[in-house]
């Protein structure tokens, strides 16, 4: 019988032992997306939202999310990431924002918690720069899109 790799014999829950695991490049890119609504939407487009810049605020909020996500999620190992990048793409049409991250380390274990990490922390930041104008928006399609590296290697979404 297969034994999950967060329970110990007993059913107890246990951080992975990746001691013996090859360290290899891993990368992981996350995306997801928060509908604003027209008004947030021209407001972070003019600058004009009273708390500051929004996407640079929570750029930087997803970066140091990334960097924090062995604290939030448990038995989560702490890793020292070698690049964390956060950027927005501004979908007028839908009056949405898209987020993706992309996070690279070498080492003995992946790093797709930290990049969703990243997204959901970033995307949260925009909501709380802005629920002052609009408290309606909403916030969706957080997933996984790539990943490389370690034992599973690569990983694309095709949706």
């Amino acid at each position: 019988m297969e034994r999950f790799t967060h329970l110990d014999e007993k059913g107890q829950a246990i951080m992975v032992d990746v001691t013996q695991k090859e360290e290899t490049q891993r990368i992981a890119v996350a995306g997801g997306s928060i509908y604003v609504g027209e008004e947030v939407f021209s407001a972070i487009i003019e600058d004009t939202v009273p708390k500051g810049d929004v996407l640079a605020c929570a750029r930087v909020a997803g970066i140091m999310a990334a960097k924090k996500t062995s604290d939030l999620i448990p038995l989560c190992h702490p890793l020292p990431l070698g690049s964390v990048s956060v950027e927005f793409e501004m979908e007028e049409e839908t009056f949405s924002i898209r987020c993706r991250s992309r996070v690279k380390l070498a080492g003995q274990t992946g790093v797709e918690m930290e990049a969703l990490t990243a997204v959901s922390v970033a995307l949260l930041t925009v909501y709380d720069m802005c629920k002052a104008i609009n408290k309606r928006m909403e916030i969706g399609k957080i997933c996984l899109e790539e990943k490389s590296g370690g034992k599973s290697g690569y990983f694309v979404r095709h949706d």
